[in-house]
């Protein structure tokens, strides 16, 4: 059992190891119809870093529903001749996006982990970069949005035709705010749809960042960027009369309660929502492969901020200690620290609030006599981690899937290890979970692997691997992890338009 003494070891590096690109906090503004904008009411947010608890390191508009009103009428007066251009007209706009993107990925990065607390090497870089790809891929099927004839005789012309919504509210959490823009924004766009895009309260400056590098190539009022409360102003796109679709990446209760405000109007939903994802190691050869496929899979790295995080372990019992000896000794190798300096492998949790949260979770299992903390532990309280909303990698053996910990979404980067031994009990155990976003199978028997797979109610399953979503598959989840898919042709297809029937009657000659 590794106790608070063992911490040094995560090599905490100090808050003054980077070159700091915030000396002063900064002003930015909303996206309003083309023109950066104030609120109406003329309020301002502070935001803060989570490497530092109360550095400010920029301010930005406190909008209201008033703002949203405004960014919707000016989607609507945008969306006709958006809509109605060749799609090799947006797909030039989405292109030179990806580029000017690529271009400034870099400050886009280092914004990106000053606002979310993620580390720049191994999250806010690789994150600027897949919201490279997803602009380029959305560009280039572009023209895939097609309908189909129906063989109907002579005397009949019988199409479809594949039309956008109309305005798109996309609300986005504040873990990976570039990548879940990218799902959802060029997509909508590629399809013929205006967007109103709500920034996360707690990680809006790579958001408002990215929508001054759309402001240069996109006609006024096609991307509409909002900042504010999520229960003002997400709550005032969701009920707006404007707005055709939500597209929604948060909490399980929180897409509840937008399910039913939105389906109260009929509009049309999307929602990425929570996990609890299982982990399924078979018995067989413990590799490095292996301890580093779990490794990614946990997303410590993400400090457990993804929704996709394989936090719970089911490790079958042959190799159960041995694969927890080393994957405790993997991540003890890993270094806690700020965001911005390339050493760290990870960074800080986004705020006050969900620290406390994580920290209540390991107070739950501590007190467990029933559990063994193999690594981690409560967060330092002295020295530089404590300056910022720091946790450390923590493992817990000797759970069941009855415990709390292994079955409520912590976001934060703490994993539960569960033995097993019989298959058809183990897929018991990954599938009595509420959730159904992602799941993960390490097996040497690929037979088997696939076998399994089709047995979990999971909407991602990967094997023997533990990477994040790809570009182009179709990503979403089951049960209460979501309605809709995102990443791919079929998503924004079925997510982004509606099918309209067209029958013709033809003149007999």
């Amino acid at each position: 059992m590794t106790t608070q003494s063992s911490l040094q070891s995560y090599h905490p590096t100090p808050s003054d190891a980077a070159a700091d690109p915030w000396p002063e906090a900064t002003v930015k503004h909303m996206l309003v119809g083309g023109e950066r904008v104030e609120s109406v009411t003329g309020a301002w947010r502070d935001v803060t870093t989570p490497a530092a608890r109360e550095r400010v390191i920029a301010r930005v508009p406190e909008a209201g529903p008033e703002d949203v009103d405004r960014a919707v009428i000016a989607a609507r007066a945008a969306w006709p001749l958006w809509r109605d251009q060749h799609f090799t007209g947006r797909q030039r706009l989405l292109l030179k996006i990806a580029e000017l993107v690529e271009q400034q990925a870099e400050e886009l990065a280092q914004v990106t982990a000053a606002d979310t607390g993620n580390a720049i090497r191994t999250q806010a870089r690789p994150e600027v970069a897949v919201l490279v790809d997803l602009f380029r891929y959305f560009g280039g099927v572009a023209g895939e949005v097609k309908g189909f004839t129906l063989p109907a005789g002579s005397t009949q012309l019988q199409y479809t035709r594949q039309e956008p919504l109309g305005v798109v509210g996309a609300i986005l959490p504040w873990n990976s705010p570039l990548m879940i823009a990218g799902f959802k924004v060029p997509a909508a766009l590629a399809a013929g749809n205006t967007v109103v895009l709500k920034a996360a309260e707690d990680a809006p400056l790579s958001i408002l960042m990215l929508a001054e590098i759309c402001q240069q190539v996109l006609p006024p009022g096609v991307l509409n960027v909002v900042t504010g409360e999520g229960a003002v102003v997400g709550e005032a796109l969701v009920h707006h009369p404007g707005v055709d679709k939500v597209s929604f990446t948060g909490s399980t209760e929180v897409g509840r309660r937008i399910a039913r405000s939105a389906g109260s109007r009929l509009a049309h939903v999307s929602l990425e929502l929570g996990g609890k994802s299982p982990s399924i190691v078979f018995p067989g050869e413990v590799t490095d492969a292996l301890i580093d496929g779990l490794l990614l899979s946990s997303r410590v790295t993400r400090q457990g901020q993804s929704c996709t995080a394989g936090t719970r372990l089911l490790l079958h019992r042959d190799v159960h200690d041995e694969v927890i000896g080393r994957l405790v000794e993997r991540m003890s190798s890993l270094r806690v620290g700020d965001p911005l300096d390339d050493a760290s492998d990870i960074g800080a949790i986004i705020n006050e609030t969900q620290f406390s949260t994580v920290r209540e979770y390991l107070d739950e299992g501590l007190s467990d006599p029933r559990l063994t903390m193999e690594l981690g532990g409560l967060p330092p309280d002295t020295g530089p981690l404590a300056e910022g909303y720091f946790h450390l990698p923590t493992v817990f053996s000797g759970a069941d899937n009855s415990f709390r910990l292994a079955r409520e979404e912590i976001f934060g980067p703490v994993l539960v290890a569960i033995p097993w031994v019989d298959v058809d009990d183990v897929i018991r155990m990954a599938n009595d979970s509420a959730y159904g976003l992602a799941a993960y199978i390490w097996s040497d028997d690929i037979n088997r692997a696939v076998d399994t797979a089709h047995r979990l109610e999971a909407g991602w399953v990967q094997i023997n691997q533990g990477g994040g979503q790809m570009v182009g598959q179709s990503y979403g989840g089951y049960k209460q992890s979501g309605i809709g898919r995102e990443v791919s042709l079929e998503g924004m297809i079925a997510g982004f338009t509606q099918t309209k029937q067209v029958n013709v009657h033809l003149a007999i000659r």
